[in-house]
């Protein structure tokens, strides 16, 4: 007797921040839906325009605005970003290069560079 398996699935939120995108920016298919396993292999490996679009121009969810300005999610909050942001409103930003912008970068720096360290210290004992 052999048993079936079921495809596994996800929600659209999780789906959409596997894809990098902001859910609420997607068409209402993909909010209204269920996501397969395998759905969302074929929509990494092929993304139709819509995601096209979206990963392009946006609206983005935070963990892609704050890689695209170098910072982390902390950091937006800190610099009072918490809604998504468009492709132009993130190049905005990195033109204008506001002081809390500049201390951000600053920080997210310092702690990747004592992450590193600790990494390579582990390493060596």
């Amino acid at each position: 007797m052999t048993s079936q398996k079921t495809p596994q699935t996800m929600k659209p939120a999780t789906a959409a921040k596997k894809l990098g995108v902001y859910l609420e920016a997607t068409p209402a298919e993909f909010q209204e839906g269920v996501v397969s396993r395998d759905e969302l292999n074929t929509l990494q490996a092929e993304p139709p325009e819509w995601l096209r679009e979206l990963r392009r121009t946006g609206p983005h969810p935070r963990p892609v605005i704050a890689a695209k300005l170098g910072i982390s999610i902390s950091g937006l909050a800190r610099g009072g970003i918490t809604e998504a942001l468009t492709t132009e409103q993130i190049d905005e930003i990195k033109t204008a290069a506001p002081d809390w912008l500049k201390r951000e970068r600053e920080t997210h720096a310092e702690v990747r560079k004592e992450e590193a360290r600790v990494k390579a210290a582990r390493s060596e004992s």
